[in-house]
């Protein structure tokens, strides 16, 4: 959307607060990406058959080996493996000269095997293959408390926000927050990235962050709302996207902070130095820094201003000033009766539009009945007579 002096937006508007963006009137395109982004998510989780989790949630053997020279290969690791019958082993290469194998629960012996095999395969001594063991116990009870732990925000932040602002508000802030769960999970099951309790604790941390941006937006919008009430034709979409135009700045700038660490554990940690623990927390929080910026300000308000739009005060207001508009228009057309058109009627005493007298031409007697041409019908007034004083 243009700016109101018809120029482009540029990055000095947003800098200082002055864009005039129409978020409210692209409503439903977002919608429609939102849905997108959904649907494609729970067709990779069907087409995958639900996500990669990891070793602590499913249980198994993890090994892990660092290079002595070289970069080690994931199909040559795999052809050593299949002896051992463990060739649907899932191998990682982590950092380029670290390698991670994760398999079901082997018996001490066959784990040995396997330790040797990799201890010769990098060079090194077995000392130095890292080996580890997760019951799937212990895995079924960090679900258990990650689900916990999610409902019991559900219900905080909903009690929360009802006390501070409103419950649609409430409602509108934890929609945007469902959304974000079901786009970051569709993310990970449509690119396999692999769920470790690093990532379920990312998790939990990026709905913190989504909700904070959406309680930015919403507490501008409660400051904005006697407006309402000051300004004749602001309807509440209208002053709703006043005030994403005034918090977009910085709710970019929050997320560009936000994001520039993140991006630093995942290339430092993880591509350097091969953290795959950074890894996993890494993926989470940039994917969720991303969708929650985009759910506060795209999700979140807009279903807020269709809720509050749905209230017969601030329905009113949007009929009346859609009728006004409307009266405006056709005042405006040609013909319409705007003061000063041709063929337009003037204001006569008492503020009553009445037909604008009709000019004669040059040589028509005053007081004359024309019955034909423009003005037909129309008497003109004679002149008044100026009574003569008596001469004494």
């Amino acid at each position: 959307m243009p700016h109101p002096d018809g120029r482009r937006h540029t990055l000095r508007d947003l800098y200082h607060e002055d864009t005039h963006f129409d978020f409210m009137g692209r409503m439903w395109r977002w919608a429609v990406v939102s849905a997108v982004l959904i649907v494609a998510g729970v067709l990779g989780f069907a087409v995958r058959g639900g996500l990669n989790l990891g070793i602590d949630f499913t249980g198994g053997t993890a090994w892990q080996v660092t290079m002595a020279d070289g970069s080690p290969s994931s199909g040559a690791v795999r052809q050593r493996l299949a002896p051992l019958g463990l060739a649907d082993a899932k191998i990682l290469v982590v950092g380029g000269d670290s390698l991670r194998v994760q398999a079901s629960e082997l018996p001490r012996a066959e784990q040995e095997r396997v330790t040797r095999v990799l201890a010769d395969y990098a060079g090194v001594e077995v000392t130095q293959v890292s080996v580890s063991e997760v019951s799937p116990t212990w895995g079924g009870t960090v679900s258990s408390k990650a689900l916990q732990a999610l409902v019991v925000f559900f219900v905080v932040v909903a009690a929360y926000l009802s006390f501070r602002f409103e419950w649609k508000m409430a409602i509108a802030a934890l929609a945007a927050v469902v959304h974000d769960i079901f786009v970051t999970v569709g993310v990970y099951a449509v690119f396999g990235f692999e769920v470790a309790p690093a990532t379920v604790i990312a998790f939990l941390t990026i709905l913190g962050f989504s909700l904070y941006d959406t309680v930015v937006v919403f507490d501008r919008v409660d400051e904005n709302t006697p407006l309402l009430a000051t300004e004749r034709d602001l309807t509440y979409r209208d002053m709703v996207n006043r005030s994403l135009n005034q918090v977009l700045v910085r709710s970019l700038n929050t997320s560009l902070v936000a994001v520039l660490p993140v991006l630093a554990i995942l290339v430092v940690g993880s591509g350097l130095f091969g953290a795959v623990s950074l890894r996993d927390f890494g993926i989470a929080l940039l994917v969720g820094l991303l969708i929650g910026t985009y759910s506060s300000i795209f999700v979140a308000t807009p279903l807020l201003a269709l809720m509050k739009e749905r209230e017969p005060r601030y329905r009113a207001v949007r009929e009346r000033v859609a009728s006004r508009a409307g009266r405006v228009a056709t005042a405006g057309g040609p013909g319409s009766g705007v003061a000063g058109a041709p063929g337009s009627e003037v204001a006569g005493a008492g503020g009553v539009a009445g037909p604008e007298p009709a000019r004669e031409p040059a040589g028509v007697p005053a007081g004359v009945v024309r019955t034909s041409g423009a003005g037909a019908a129309v008497i003109t007034p004679r002149p008044r007579r100026q009574r003569r004083r008596k001469r004494h």
